[in-house]
């Protein structure tokens, strides 16, 4: 093992020849950098927070017409409907995600090894495209119900049959692609849970339920309660799906309100009561855990044990994984593959795709790279001076991810439209000039929007990364005369390729499957693949949804995969334990 100034040496070498040290080394310890870092944490969080407090302090604004005339008719009812849709969500991801992460984890079944990643794989379709396929499906000119007709000789009316577009059919598609955020944090856990704690509840007469609610399932309590506020916040959040179905939550309010009544102070109000909403699901989260702690006593962890599942057992357990895949994922792909490939036979893989294809991947590119160069600016910011302004700063740049995309939209186009007035009076009076929009309306604010929803996916991503990188080698390549920057670019940056890369792509993927941030404020004359599929839908040309939908769903793939196998692999000696497992 090499010595933390011995790496740095190799590290900060140029070619092969160590640079040479001058002097006796300074004692290693915490480094002590300028406010340099400071004011960049605090600047970029600055900026970041910017559309989640002017919603906010919209709050305090007079409350106009439109506000009053949504109040005296549709406001209780977006309530009810919002408490509805994520208290159904939530039900129904609990059951799911929890149940098959036990079971990959603990039981051994037919098909075990392909559920632990294939249960992963309705993450990477968006609920929107789902509401599409299904539709198509299930409604009335759809195969399901045409077959039924011809096969009885009955007509529409005469046999009763489940509305899609119903808040059930929302409910039940939200569930099938947020449940894989509770099996994700849920199967880590259990992975995690020293598996002596359960064989002793065992010897103390605890049957295989028993020790589930009692033992496994309070040590991961704060990881399902963690996975459930995220299935909350995106259910609380979606546009594409609730608005298709008209089902009035308070995404499809917002929307209504700007383009119907085009009241920024409304529009802003109702985006705030939302708002208010998601930080009501973090503080209950919060508050859910009390004063109780759990805690594991054992640092010894041997493979865990599958307790084997047969007949009957076997199939059922079969079934619960299977049948969420099936309807996640195989049912709706198979449905988009049909139409897609009827659709390029009919010619529509043209040149209009491949615009909506490049302005997708631009789009995300840019944006992707703009989020990893700021998460790692404020991962290394925390790391070089961790006080409270710079953790409170980059804690606040990080709320983003919580907010849902159409209240981030509403408070970009007030900061935006501010900045523009104030820019424009300044020109006007020193020069006389009147430039127009310079801010709202264009690529710029479209990116600064996505930066303030997904930074915090690429910040967590290399903080963690960079958190194994053991100090000392900061304090090494410090004694021998390199300043942060130097530190950061001769020895982070090697080390942390993987993760940047991780981080790009997980943001990438976000971006492309945004749809409400894109659809306010996407610059005129440019769409995306989800604007597109969001249009043609609307327009109930079903079929012609099928090329972006799926385009968006190849590209969510790759990373899903990718976690699955990290989760895998997050057991103290896993690598161990599936080459004995494989013997």
């Amino acid at each position: 093992m090499l010595s933390d100034h011995a790496l740095a040496d190799k590290v900060l070498s140029d070619k092969g020849a160590t640079r040479l040290r001058v002097g006796p080394l300074r004692a290693l310890g915490r480094p002590r950098p300028g406010w340099s870092w400071d004011a960049a944490a605090l600047t970029v969080a600055g900026l970041l927070a910017v559309p989640v407090v002017v919603v906010l302090y919209s709050l305090a604004q007079p409350f106009g017409e439109v506000w009053h005339h949504l109040a005296s008719t549709v406001l209780s009812r977006y309530v009810a409907n919002t408490l509805i849709l994520t208290a159904g969500v939530l039900l129904g991801v609990f059951v799911i995600g929890v149940g098959t992460a036990w079971l990959v984890t603990m039981c051994a079944f037919p098909g075990r090894r392909v559920f632990e990643w294939a249960l992963f794989l309705p993450l990477a379709v968006p609920a929107y495209v789902l509401a599409y396929a299904y539709t198509g499906f299930l409604d009335y000119a759809g195969p399901v119900q045409t077959l039924i007709r011809d096969l009885f000789g009955v007509s529409y009316g005469e046999y009763w049959f489940p509305e899609i577009r119903s808040m059930g059919g929302a409910i039940t598609l939200l569930t099938l692609v947020l449940y894989p955020y509770v099996y994700m944090l849920a199967r880590a856990a259990f992975i995690e849970q020293c598996i002596c704690v359960l064989e002793i509840s065992r010897t103390l007469g605890c049957s295989s339920w028993r020790a589930f609610f009692t033992v496994a399932l309070p040590l991961a309590r704060p990881a399902i309660a963690g996975g459930m506020a995220l299935a909350a916040m995106e259910a609380l959040g979606d546009f594409g799906t609730v608005d298709y179905f008209a089902v009035d939550t308070f995404t499809a309010g917002i929307f209504r309100t700007w383009s119907a009544y085009g009241d920024l102070t409304a529009t802003a109000q109702l985006a705030g009561v939302l708002l208010l909403f998601v930080l009501a699901v973090l503080l209950f989260e919060r508050l859910s855990r009390g004063g109780g702690r759990f805690h594991h006593t054992s640092r010894r962890y041997q493979a865990i044990k599958l307790h084997p599942l047969r007949g009957r057992r076997a199939v059922l357990a079969f079934l619960a994984c299977f049948t969420p895949i099936l309807f996640g994922f195989l049912l709706p792909g198979l449905l988009l593959g049909i139409w897609a490939v009827q659709e390029i036979a009919g010619g529509a893989l043209d040149a209009t795709f491949a615009r909506l294809a490049l302005n997708s991947l631009h789009v995300a590119a840019v944006t992707a790279l703009i989020a990893a160069g700021v998460g790692l600016i404020l991962a290394y910011s925390l790391r070089m001076r961790p006080t409270a302004a710079t953790r409170g700063a980059v804690r606040t740049a990080g709320l983003g991810y919580a907010v849902p995309g159409m209240v981030v939209a509403v408070g970009v186009i007030i900061a935006l439209a501010w900045a523009d007035r104030q820019v424009n009076a300044w020109l006007v009076t020193a020069f006389g000039w009147n430039p127009g929009l310079l801010f709202s309306g264009t690529m710029a604010a479209l990116v600064f929007a996505y930066l303030v929803r997904f930074l915090a996916v690429s910040f967590n991503t290399v903080e963690a990364s960079l958190a194994k990188v053991t100090p000392g080698m900061d304090a090494a390549a410090r004694s021998l005369g390199e300043r942060p920057v130097g530190v950061l670019w001769r020895v982070h940056l090697p080390l942390l390729r993987g993760s940047m890369l991780t981080a790009g792509l997980l943001v990438f993927v976000d971006v492309m499957k945004e749809l409400p941030a894109t659809l306010v404020l996407r610059p005129f004359n440019f769409n995306t693949l989800a604007v597109r599929a969001f249009e043609l839908a609307a327009d109930e040309r079903l079929r012609e949804t099928a090329l972006p939908a799926l385009a968006i769903v190849a590209v969510g793939i790759v990373p899903v995969i990718l976690l699955s196998r990290s989760i895998g692999r997050s057991r103290p000696g896993a690598r161990a334990a599936q080459s004995q497992e494989g013997m």
